[in-house]
């Protein structure tokens, strides 16, 4: 039996023959047979909420978010059958602002691969900078106590459309929603308070988890400050086709669409295995290494302590570029030494959430990484290289025994195993 690992724009395959391997996998969804039709259909009848025609007066100045290049959103499909739904409201009046969060923002050409040329010249498209003071408004105080600024563009807009995909998220419960906007368009002090330790260690910020999670209270109350005035969700297959719009009210088209998320991919699992081989699902979710993270997670949830973790993501951006991850992870000789440091009350490091729940993992279980960073890099970012997914799973099971159980994640984080 053959499995292809996503990596990158390519796939790496895997020879399991003779292996006690069980591939986990999201149940498989045809995409919209008129996808077009479909998103026409979610706009005039949403979910809690008017129609977007109704919502969305002539005059109105209309900010439009959409997510990052790190995000798979099919941003040069929707964006023109969303202006098409709109013809009442001239092109001026609305700005596109890529929801970068705390990433680093996309350059002219990434822009015009994530929009299509013909949106990029004829809209006005910016970037996000959470770091930059001039560029944000206050949006007010967030019910847990701190100062939220957002983007100043979308602060002062009339009205506020959210684009955005709804998948498992290893914090949030569930990417989509108002993470959008939160962390999306928000200053980084506010975003460090979010992803402190105390919420993002909190047992309750996981996987599939919308119900007292700390990190998707944080982004609904940080969020809803500013508040937005539509939300164009989705759900894609493997394939990257739309397969379900969830449009209307920020919350109640979310929910519904969290639902039907969880049906197709949460896979329960009898026991631990001692090996888990997962990707992050190839670009433009493995662009870097603090993305990856999300895949190691999803296999930490079903491998057994001492275990081994088997990463395939390209990370062709490396570490990435933006804030302190790859200098957080280098300063300290190991995990534990790492998340001492974390969860002292007076630490607070710009990227300390993902470098904390990456520690965690490797607490838990041994992580190997096949990608294209330095050897050495990938050695003190607590991590194992290798150059071949299959030949050190052949050295694992003949380590440990051949007949060793092996589960296998090929698209990473969109499938998300758990224990019953």
């Amino acid at each position: 039996m053959n499995v292809s690992l996503p990596y990158g724009k390519t796939s790496i395959d895997i020879d399991l023959t003779g292996v006690a391997a069980t591939v986990l996998e999201p149940k498989f969804v045809q995409g919209a047979s008129d996808e077009k039709a479909g998103f026409m259909e979610g706009c005039r009848s949403p979910i809690g909420a008017p129609p977007l025609s109704e919502v969305i007066g002539a005059d109105d100045r209309v900010a439009v978010v959409i997510p990052d290049a790190t995000r798979p959103f099919p941003s040069a499909r929707v964006l023109p059958w969303l202006f098409e739904a709109l013809p009442h409201v001239p092109k001026e009046n609305f700005v596109i602002i890529n929801g970068t969060g705390s990433h680093r923002g996309n350059t002219p050409d990434e822009l015009v691969e994530m929009v299509g040329r013909e949106i990029f010249e004829n809209y006005r498209v910016i970037n996000h900078n959470a770091h930059e003071p001039d560029g944000l408004a206050y949006a007010g105080k967030s019910s847990f106590g701190y100062d939220v600024y957002q983007n100043r563009e979308y602060v002062e807009a009339d009205k506020r459309i959210l684009l955005g995909f709804i998948e498992p998220h290893f914090m949030a419960g569930y990417s989509g929603g108002y993470k959008a906007a939160f962390p999306g368009v928000t200053d980084i002090d506010a975003i460090m308070k979010y992803h402190s330790a105390m919420v993002v260690g909190d047992p309750l910020s996981s996987w599939g988890n919308l119900e007292n999670n700390p990190t998707q209270e944080h982004v609904r109350a940080g969020g809803r400050l500013v508040g937005a005035d539509f939300l164009v969700n989705v759900t894609l297959n493997r394939d990257r086709a739309i397969t379900r719009f969830f449009c209307g009210d920020v919350i109640e088209a979310h929910e519904e669409g969290c639902a039907y998320v969880k049906e197709s991919a949460m896979v329960g699992c009898e026991r631990a295995y001692p090996i888990v081989i997962t990707s992050n699902n190839g670009y433009p979710l493995d662009q870097n290494l603090y993305q990856s993270v999300k895949g190691m997670s999803a296999a930490a949830q079903i491998v057994e302590e001492g275990g081994l973790i088997l990463v395939a993501a390209e990370c062709a951006d490396g570490f990435p570029d933006h804030g302190n991850y790859r200098k957080l992870l280098f300063q300290y000789p190991d995990p534990d030494t790492l998340l001492d440091a974390i969860q002292q009350p007076d630490f607070s490091v710009f990227d300390q959430w993902q470098v904390q729940l990456q520690a965690l993992i490797c607490k838990k279980a041994r992580v190997a990484i096949k990608c294209e960073l330095d050897a050495k890099d990938i050695v003190k970012a607590h991590l194992i290289p290798v150059d071949s997914i299959e030949d050190a799973l052949r050295a694992e099971l003949e380590r440990i025994g051949g007949e060793a159980r092996v589960a296998m994640l090929p698209e990473g984080p969109v499938t998300v195993p758990y224990l019953r």
